[in-house]
């Protein structure tokens, strides 16, 4: 079975930081492009980052460019976003998805075969 399951998630203050973990099992991730998308209520699902397949191409919204990391660790077959600087509006459900996905559509979740049940980050003081 084909399965994603993010940890990690988590209150914290704001300038904080977290780093999501997403465990692959069923597949393996090095084969698909990767992704982290998120959705605050009453908003809809958006690309925070994303990484191709082979780690080909990398994608950040800019709203974290300088302050979210991904990376891909292959023999645990996990995916990570590391978080730093956190400001309240980063305050959501996150989730991990993997596909095969074309490097120019990396932020576009349709292209997302597979997803995670999904981690809550909240950034409040």
């Amino acid at each position: 079975q084909l399965q994603l399951v993010e940890s990690g998630g988590g209150l914290v203050q704001p300038g904080g930081s977290l780093r999501l973990s997403c465990a692959a099992s069923g597949f393996t991730l090095d084969y698909y492009a990767i992704g982290w998308f998120r959705q605050a209520p009453g908003k809809e699902r958006e690309g925070v980052s994303c990484m191709g397949i082979s780690d080909s191409s990398t994608y950040y919204a800019d709203s974290v460019k300088g302050r979210f990391t991904i990376s891909r660790d292959n023999a645990e077959n996990t995916v990570y976003l590391q978080m730093n600087s956190l400001k309240p509006e980063d305050t959501a459900v996150y989730y991990c998805a993997a596909g095969w996905v074309p490097s120019g559509s990396l932020d576009d979740s349709r292209e997302y075969a597979y997803w995670g049940q999904g981690t809550q980050v909240t950034v409040s003081s």
